[in-house]
């Protein structure tokens, strides 16, 4: 099934999206994070609503939201695929084959980040070169804590697709006295912009993806092909990621991991995204994330001028 939140009119519902077109399910639900709460028994409940219904919504007529607006916990994993480490230049520690020396990398992000499919992704006043980076997102469906990666495939609810966009050249390097730790915070803080992290366009529960070490991943700006990756190149795969992360903390339903980018990035090239430009996200069996740059700030924030 592929679960979707929209809108229409104003007020937000949460419904499935099929060949038909959408099932409302806000009668019966009030958020994709109270479906996925449910479990499979929900999930069933729903395969028997969406088998019987005979009322459908016409997409056109709506506008989609990312599939959880609101979630609990947002986690990021960094340097996940060998190509994408070695094209950044082996930066921040990484090697380009850490899984046998080392673990997963997570960070976190605030839910200010998340962003909606069609929707404008806001340059933000801090920095002046902005990149993109498609990614496989996880999404939590039941409570985990201490699962091994056997174990895990059942605590997960679905897949969607993540752009985790970055700001690149953070302005506080101007007439700042050098650290250690800065370059890494100078990273982090460039994740943290309001609506970088667009999603969508809808879950598709976990039934329906047979191996998610095996999807092809596609990122294409104005068009042109950025990103052209399997999933089957991670370094740490999905079940080895929600494993190790719930070690650190309590994994909640509704929560989202994306689970790191492939090769391709502007980082490596160069070529960093212009106001205006159209992003789009394609990942096997899911769907199309398509995004547009907004306009560049007439001025940028520079704290220690």
């Amino acid at each position: 099934m592929k679960l979707i939140t929209f809108k229409k009119n104003t007020k937000i519902y949460c419904g499935v999206l099929t060949y038909r077109g959408i099932i409302d399910l806000t009668g019966n639900f009030q958020s994709v994070k109270q479906i996925l709460a449910g479990g499979n028994e929900t999930l069933r409940k729903i395969q028997s609503i969406a088998a019987k219904s005979t009322f459908f919504i016409n997409p056109a007529a709506v506008e989609l939201l990312a599939p959880i607006p609101d979630p609990g916990k947002i986690l990021a994993l960094a340097g996940n695929y060998a190509k994408h480490i070695i094209e950044a230049g082996l930066k921040l520690g990484l090697t380009a084959s850490p899984r046998k020396t080392t673990v997963p990398r997570p960070f976190l992000k605030p839910n200010t980040v998340i962003n909606h499919p069609d929707s404008v992704i806001p340059w933000p006043v801090y920095s002046k070169e902005i990149d993109y980076e498609i990614e496989l997102a996880i999404v939590i469906g039941k409570t985990a804590k201490c699962i091994s990666p056997e174990n895990v495939k059942e605590y997960i609810a679905g897949y969607t697709i993540a752009n985790d966009v970055s700001a690149r050249s953070v302005t506080f390097k101007a007439a700042r006295e050098k650290r250690p730790w800065d370059e890494f915070y100078d990273w982090l803080n460039g994740k943290w912009a309001d609506g970088f992290l667009p999603l969508g366009p809808c879950i598709v529960t976990a039934d329906e993806i047979e191996n998610p070490q095996n999807l092809q991943m596609t990122l294409k700006v104005n068009g042109q092909t950025r990103q052209n990756a399997n999933t089957s190149d991670m370094i740490f795969g999905v079940y080895e990621i929600v494993s190790f992360l719930s070690y650190m903390m309590t994994l909640q339903p509704g929560d989202i991991i994306a689970t790191g980018t492939p090769e391709g990035v502007a980082m490596a090239t160069g070529n960093f995204l212009k106001a205006g430009d159209k992003i789009e996200c394609t990942i096997e069996n899911i769907g199309t994330l398509t995004n547009t740059l907004g306009a560049k700030p007439e001025n940028f924030y520079e704290p220690l001028v």
